[in-house]
């Protein structure tokens, strides 16, 4: 049977992994996908570092848009990133009446929905299991294996560059700023480090999920974004004895109003399997109103393992080429006309349980002021935390948790305490997920 021919734009890391699976695995996959699947052009700016991953097994040019006008490809996959060209480039390949496979996550969140609907308009796919959390295949999942299920919450370490620096924050009692300096050394944060250690890389996979779980439109700027540069060593010290440990969580939550999408340092139960989750993997906590909590786990990054997503999207689309477009599987799992309306809520809305850590002076009536300021929220403490000062030290911490509570509520109650005159500086306050 006549192979599929495939146009690579990027051969980067993701891409020379793709590349090199595609070989090594060529007749397990063939075998799977029915007919040969095979990179006839790839696109990059650097010729000369492009010929030494490929050879002579394909035609090679610097002109992206030459792949996507290529009357011969079958298939673009698209590995530039951003979300400048590399959008220019998947409407042109659309436009073209080519199928897709990206790992972009920056431009489905922004993006994605003008995407999808060119793609239905022209009757092709555009595949995505590689743009959130690498290997793991949790938009499968969520698209073809839990469709009996009425999602109910979705919470995810999907950023592992902050997921391992919170690790060794953690065990090594080290600053953040330090630890960020390691994460480079070891190439698992970038120079520029902005998108993962502020959540915005985390947000734009939290936006793709909600929308395949709950059935809405990609709606990134109504994310609620925090990243973890504020965090301390003793927040995590802290989490640490009373039970909790701190992750940086993508979480999105349908409610009764509307659907949570957030992003930020939280607080989980030690005891969780997702608490444990170390270094710089990756996992994802699915609640089903039939299935229960399902746990997804595995490199969230890396040449190979997101190589292994772009090339079972290959194969699924293969397969599905010659299918009726009406029988495939919709892009965001719900039949393009069936999308709900619901809102994303403001964080203002959101209830959760709080951490608050606060530097105060120590003496009498201290912790009095402090519970009168919350009880006249209606905010209660369900634990608490006082470090005891170092001789001749006149100044403490205390931690208290919160059960949930409204975080307008919690807004007020912290700008209260902050202006009492026995507490310095600013509260730190994080949220609390119990992710039962």
């Amino acid at each position: 049977m006549k192979p599929i021919n495939v146009g690579l734009l990027g051969i980067g890391t993701v891409g020379g992994g793709t590349f090199a699976v595609l070989a090594r695995n060529a007749e397990e996959i063939t075998r799977r996908a029915g007919r040969p699947i095979r990179i006839s052009v790839v696109a990059d700016r650097d010729l000369t570092r492009a010929k030494t991953v490929v050879g002579d097994s394909c035609k090679l040019t610097d002109d992206a848009f030459a792949v996507v006008n290529d009357p011969e490809v079958d298939i673009v996959v698209e590995l530039i990133g951003g979300y400048g060209v590399a959008k220019e480039l998947v409407l042109k390949a659309i436009e073209n009446g080519k199928h897709v496979v990206t790992a972009n996550k920056a431009l489905l969140a922004v993006h994605g929905s003008e995407i999808f609907t060119a793609a239905s308009q022209k009757n092709v796919m555009v595949a995505f299991e590689a743009a959130v959390a690498g290997g793991i295949p949790i938009i499968k999942a969520l698209r073809e294996g839990l469709t009996a299920n009425r999602i109910q919450w979705i919470a995810g370490i999907i950023n592992g560059t902050t997921n391992f620096i919170l690790s060794e924050m953690r065990d090594k009692g080290l600053s953040f700023d330090e630890v960020l300096k390691e994460a480079q050394r070891l190439g698992y944060a970038e120079a520029d480090p902005t998108f993962d250690i502020e959540g915005i890389d985390a947000a734009h996979k939290a936006t793709i999920l909600s929308a395949i779980a709950f059935g809405i439109p990609v709606q990134f700027d109504k994310a609620y974004v925090e990243g973890i540069t504020k965090l301390q060593a003793a927040d995590l010290k802290y989490a640490e004895q009373l039970g909790y440990r701190i992750k940086l969580l993508g979480i999105a939550r349908r409610r009764e109003k509307g659907i949570e999408l957030r992003v930020h340092p939280t607080l989980v139960p030690a005891k969780r399997l997702i608490a444990n989750v170390e270094g710089a993997m990756n996992a994802v906590l699915v609640q089903g109103d039939a299935v229960g909590a399902t746990l997804y786990y595995g490199k969230g990054a890396g040449a190979e393992p997101t190589a292994s997503a772009v090339i079972a999207d290959l194969v699924d689309v293969t397969r599905l080429a010659t299918a009726d477009p009406e029988h495939r599987v919709p892009h965001l799992a719900f039949q393009p006309n069936a999308m709900a309306d619901l809102p994303i809520l403001p964080i203002g809305d959101v209830e959760t349980g709080c951490y608050l850590r606060m530097r105060v002076l120590d003496q009498p009536g201290v912790l009095a002021d402090i519970t009168r300021i919350l009880a006249e929220q209606k905010i209660s403490i369900d634990a608490m935390l006082q470090r005891e000062p170092e001789e001749g030290e006149g100044e403490t911490d205390i931690i208290i948790l919160t059960h949930a509570c409204r975080e307008s509520s919690a807004n007020v109650a912290i700008a209260a305490i902050e202006a009492l005159p026995v507490v310095k500086g600013r509260v730190t306050r994080l949220r609390m997920e119990s992710l039962q």
